[in-house]
């Protein structure tokens, strides 16, 4: 059996099956990203719920895992060398989880480089953008009476949907016939927008067909549907 023991985390979440993948994760458009990924490998993994509400993302035992105190983090097991690994951010979970199963990453160095792109497109202006719009939309911003700000994210948002849009006109998935990474990166942030959100008009989300076509392909996909509620809210 794996001996975690070494990662002060374990104290505050203690596994109870420590030779499968720890997840640490709140059904978040990030945490699902591996959670979904997790579900389309079929890799035993164990999750455990970190409720942010009550800070425990700042404890000094989550922070040792994660120093940025955000969700969704790792320990695999088995990691490289048979050794543990500990890991954080969830693109680099997707690329890691990629390569460990060979799988929704394509091994032609051209094919992945163009996958990792939109991985990055992803964590750099979809993610932070689309979050601003949830903030200004439905949130607390919301009571701000200067909707310049709400604007120039709703602008900038609806934008990043043109770019996703002209990049799935003749494609089924984001890299062509193959569901990689670069879709699961993406497909919880654009269902956020829209139904967690709210912001679906204010975008005019009408006007990005394809890119509505492909959440739809996405989310109809039954590991999709499990890793969006992974870990359960409640």
């Amino acid at each position: 059996m794996a001996d975690l023991s070494a990662f002060p985390v374990t104290r505050q979440f203690p596994p109870q099956h420590p030779d499968r993948l720890q997840l640490y994760s709140l059904p978040t458009p990030n945490g699902v990203k591996v959670s979904i990924m997790l579900e389309e490998l079929g890799l035993p993994y164990e999750v455990h719920r970190v409720d942010i509400s009550k800070d425990e993302t700042w404890t000094p035992e989550f922070l040792s895992l994660n120093p940025n105190g955000k969700i969704p983090a790792i320990i695999d097991p088995d990691g490289p060398g048979g050794k543990p690994l500990p890991l954080f951010e969830s693109g680099a979970i997707l690329v890691y989880l990629a390569e460990k199963s060979g799988r929704f990453l394509p091994t032609d160095p051209a094919a992945r480089y163009e996958t990792l792109q939109w991985v990055f497109f992803q964590m750099a202006a979809i993610g932070p953008m689309f979050g601003q719009v949830g903030f200004f939309h439905k949130y607390a911003g919301s009571a701000f009476e200067d909707k310049r700000p709400r604007d120039r994210y709703v602008a900038e948002s609806r934008r990043l949907l043109g770019v996703l849009e002209g990049r799935l006109k003749d494609r089924q998935w984001i890299m062509g016939d193959d569901y990689t990474i670069a879709d699961i990166a993406t497909l919880g942030w654009v269902r956020n927008l829209v139904e967690h959100y709210g912001a679906g008009d204010l975008v005019g989300y009408a006007d990005f067909p394809h890119v509505a076509a492909w959440l739809e392909r996405g989310v109809a996909r039954p590991a999709v549907q499990r890793g969006l509620n992974i870990p359960p809210l409640s």
